[in-house]
């Protein structure tokens, strides 16, 4: 007997909930954050790539055991454990403890992340009528943008009152995001695995544009709003309102992708934002500072809108398995992130912070994801 859908809004608005607090704060708010961190001396510059890099790798446990800790406790109470450990790691965060204080909590974030997003995309789109799939992923990926956005403004506001209010904020926004999804989770259990061998070589072309177009996303993700003021001589407002612009582009390319891949299809659809995300990395390289408006808008609108294609198009390749997809395209995008990361960092400063270098290697990445793709159409 199959059961009836879940109600559509409640269930997606609740699921968007998870992406908005695992990523688009848990990861994303620490982004303005860390130089007021600086500022008041509660770490040093030299930090940030340890912090860094413990929140990606973080993210990479949480995808790799979502799976298992869904089918272990349920759905709704591994979602319910995201935003627990997302709140405790940013309550945490509000003690000044000194860079190796600071550096499990943010690894405890990322774990948060993973946990979130490896779950709360397929459980929503399991929920719901399968012909409204598509824009149910675009809601619940466009809660990364929601989160983004919501950093952006509250952040600065936040921070005048001091860091360790800023931390405590957000946790309570957190909290507040937690109560309203509680009673309107996603309730489809966790798939099984897939046979060994099932659906892994339709797979497999998808799951390798998809970690090498989240490489080529790496430079605007961390160094745009950089490039704003250091490399393009904005005033240091102008950090933030790109951040902003980023993440409400984020917004409209997640809604977008859900109607869009309702029409098209995943496979049309990915190649089609792969496209747009070579367009948007090109648009980062000349000088014009005015050229970053459209950048940045273009940059969260594929950034984020890619993965509510890829979420549907592991739906559509894989069905009832697509959970255990989903799973391995999110582990080979967090892990070719964290390697690009690491890379880049070495390359801006081997190049005297060159912002022309590390954009121009995310637009070589973003070429290479498309062809990939297209070479699957072949």
């Amino acid at each position: 007997m199959t059961s009836a859908p879940a109600p559509f809004w409640p269930t997606a608005l609740a699921a968007a909930c998870a992406p908005c607090s695992g990523i688009g704060l848990a990861r994303f708010a620490y982004v303005p954050l860390f130089p007021a961190m600086v500022a008041a001396g509660w770490v040093d510059g030299a930090g940030a790539g340890l912090l860094g890099a413990a929140n990606l790798a973080g993210y990479l446990i949480g995808v790799l055991a979502a799976r298992r800790v869904g089918m272990a406790i349920g759905t709704a109470r591994t979602l319910d454990l995201g935003l627990l450990l997302v709140v405790a790691s940013f309550a945490m965060c509000g003690v000044q403890g000194g860079l190796w204080w600071f550096v499990p909590w943010r690894l405890l974030a990322g774990v948060a992340g993973g946990l979130l997003m490896g779950l709360a995309g397929p459980a929503t789109q399991a929920s719901v009528a399968p012909e409204r799939r598509g824009m149910a992923g675009g809601i619940v990926i466009g809660g990364v943008g929601a989160g983004v956005s919501i950093a952006a403004i509250a952040v600065p506001l936040l921070v005048p009152l001091g860091v360790q209010v800023a931390w405590f904020g957000l946790a309570g926004l957190v909290l507040c995001l937690w109560l309203f999804a509680h009673p309107r989770w996603p309730s489809a259990p966790v798939g099984p695995a897939a046979e060994p061998g099932q659906a892994r070589p339709k797979a497999a072309n998808m799951i390798l544009a998809y970690g090498l177009s989240g490489g080529g996303l790496v430079p605007p993700m961390i160094y745009m709003a950089d490039m704003a003021v250091r490399g393009r001589g904005l005033p240091l407002e102008w950090a933030s309102g790109v951040w902003l612009l980023f993440g409400l582009g984020g917004i409209v390319g997640t809604l977008s992708a859900g109607t869009v891949v309702d029409k098209l299809g995943g496979a049309r659809s990915y190649r089609l934002w792969l496209v747009l995300q070579v367009a948007a990395l090109a648009l980062c390289l000349p000088a014009s500072p005015w050229l970053l408006v459209p950048a940045a808008i273009l940059c969260g609108f594929v950034a984020m809108g890619v993965t509510a294609v890829v979420l549907t198009l592991a739906r559509e390749r894989a069905g009832a398995a697509a959970g255990a997809v989903w799973s391995r395209t999110t582990a080979c995008f967090a892990i070719i992130q964290a390697v690009v990361a690491f890379a880049l960092a070495q390359v801006f400063a081997a190049t005297g912070e060159s912002h022309l270098a590390v954009f121009s290697a995310g637009l070589a990445l973003s070429v290479v994801a498309l062809g990939v793709q297209l070479a699957e159409r072949r």
